[in-house]
């Protein structure tokens, strides 16, 4: 499910990953049974390839990987937030559109 340009994160490595990207972090917040996810998702892919080398993409399954969402206070999903130096900068909650989430990451970039 998940595409060549996304990288599958855990607890036990989400820390590292967007603490030592060279590039904006979006990282997805998402559930196996959760339509708004499963909407979002071929989004993210689309966003994942057309931004590679500009942005790094990951999904976070909430429902396997318990302490980040804790962590970051995640109570509803999707929820996309957006690392850059290992911290959170924005974060979007719900369905977005490509366009609108285009345009969030153009702000950071």
């Amino acid at each position: 499910m998940v595409g060549e340009n996304i990288q599958t994160l855990t607890d036990a490595n989400f820390k590292e990953f967007v603490t030592t990207a060279q590039v904006p972090v979006l990282v997805d917040f998402w559930a196996e049974w959760c339509g708004p996810c499963k909407m979002i998702a071929p989004v993210v892919e689309e966003i994942a390839a057309e931004f590679a080398g500009r942005v790094q993409v990951a999904k976070l399954n909430v429902d396997e990987n318990q302490k980040t969402p804790a962590d970051y206070k995640v109570i509803s999903i999707p929820t996309l937030i957006i690392f850059k130096n290992g911290q959170e900068i924005e974060r979007s909650i719900g369905f977005k559109t490509k366009r609108e989430i285009k345009a969030i990451l153009e702000k950071h970039l």
